[in-house]
């Protein structure tokens, strides 16, 4: 955010409120990592005791979500850094409808929430020279990389490092909060969200990534069935239930379809590339094939919805301006889908060209603008690293309409 926006009173009210819930509500912050690791196996297993409790839907499902629904986007990672309580706190505490997770797992298989299984980026791992030895170059879904890597770390070695920001230079303010959160496992943020909903009186909705799925089950690491079971123990595997299951591997969210009931959701990427998992299969299609109607109809037999990059709809030109629309909004819906696109960011190095305000990559944008434009197409609802943001857009685009 600006320094200005950040001063203001109401602003500091939802971000002390935030901070209050995190730091009266979560295990990880205190004691040991021993007794934080124990506390969470322990949780789990007395929640397979008591299989079916928990918020299994209210009969309405996704559809009673408010449209244009905000999702925030691993959590409110604008200002938190990403994939901690604190940054899914402050995201439900400014209003966001569903709070996403991505979900990779660690070297004894729990799973646990990290954009990427390369944490190099995203904790203090190469402050801990006991893991120095860790740090090796793999190929991940056909890129190589160099770092360290969830699937190399037990829970409890994962436990004793502390998150920090991913892009400090774009989002240098968020950096103030490094260190203050660990890695949180999907099971911690499975009672995070019981309990906030039962605080609040309404459920929370969560929207959870399988990331990388191929590469983890050549590793003896599946997903799906670790996810499904966290599903079952905590009520969340219904039809109706506050989840979201998405994934940019179509395989992925087909073995989920057979294991739990929920929604699911295809996520899309860049026309030309192609599913990691159609890469290894040998299928030959691409995402420009996939939005296609003939595409969007296949995964309307196994899904509910897909999560285009926001470019499938409103491509940009060669100045980074928005061109002509697309059908896509159109053709989905036509198969009964709906359409979380990502991602909104207020600053300018992310928004569309037309869209910038003045010369600095970091500062904001008219994101405002964006939003209406975005919010015109039809969309179902979008991913936001600004939820408060995005939340204001879409009541002012919901009133004018």
């Amino acid at each position: 955010m600006t320094q200005g926006e950040s001063r203001t009173p109401a602003r500091r009210a939802v971000l002390g409120a935030a901070g209050a819930a995190v730091l009266g509500g979560s295990a990880v912050l205190g004691g040991g990592t021993a007794q934080a690791v124990q506390s969470a196996v322990a949780a789990d297993a007395a929640a397979d005791r008591d299989r079916g409790r928990g918020h299994g839907g209210d009969g309405h499902g996704y559809r009673s979500l408010p449209v244009p629904t905000v999702i925030g986007h691993r959590g409110a990672s604008g200002y938190r850094p990403e994939h901690t309580l604190g940054s899914y706190q402050l995201a439900l505490d400014m209003g966001a409808h569903v709070i996403e997770q991505d979900l990779v797992p660690t070297k004894d298989g729990h799973l646990v929430c990290r954009h990427e299984n390369d944490i190099t980026g995203t904790t203090d791992v190469a402050d801990h020279p006991e893991f120095a030895s860790r740090r090796t170059t793999k190929s991940v879904d056909g890129t190589s990389i160099t770092g360290w890597f969830t699937e190399d770390f037990t829970l409890a070695e994962l436990k004793t490092l502390r998150a920090k920001e991913r892009i400090p230079a774009t989002r240098q303010e968020n950096t103030l909060y490094d260190g203050r959160w660990d890695v949180p496992t999907f099971g911690e943020v499975l009672r995070w969200a019981e309990k906030e909903g039962r605080r609040r009186g309404r459920e929370v909705w969560l929207h959870v990534e399988t990331k990388h799925p191929t590469y983890f089950r050549s590793l003896g690491l599946g997903l799906e069935e670790r996810l499904a079971k966290l599903l079952r123990r905590y009520g969340r595997h219904r039809a109706n239930a506050p989840v979201f299951l998405q994934s940019f591997e179509p395989g992925s969210i087909q073995r989920l379809a057979r294991l739990v009931d929920c929604p699911r959701v295809v996520l899309l990427s860049g026309a030309s590339s192609r599913p990691w998992d159609f890469v290894q299969s040998g299928d030959p299609r691409t995402v420009a094939d996939l939005v296609k109607p003939e595409g969007l109809r296949w995964i309307a037999s196994y899904a509910q919805g897909i999560g285009p990059t926001l470019d499938l709809i409103l491509p940009r030109d060669a100045n980074g301006r928005l061109g002509t629309e697309t059908t896509l909004v159109r053709d989905a819906h036509a198969e009964g889908l709906v359409l979380h696109p990502y991602t909104q960011r207020n600053e300018n190095s992310f928004l569309p060209a037309e869209y910038r305000r003045g010369t600095d990559p970091t500062a904001y944008g008219d994101a405002f603008g964006a939003l209406k434009r975005f919010f015109a197409t039809g969309i179902d609802g979008l991913f936001s690293d600004n939820a408060d943001t995005a939340l204001l857009a879409a009541a002012e685009f919901t009133a004018g309409r």
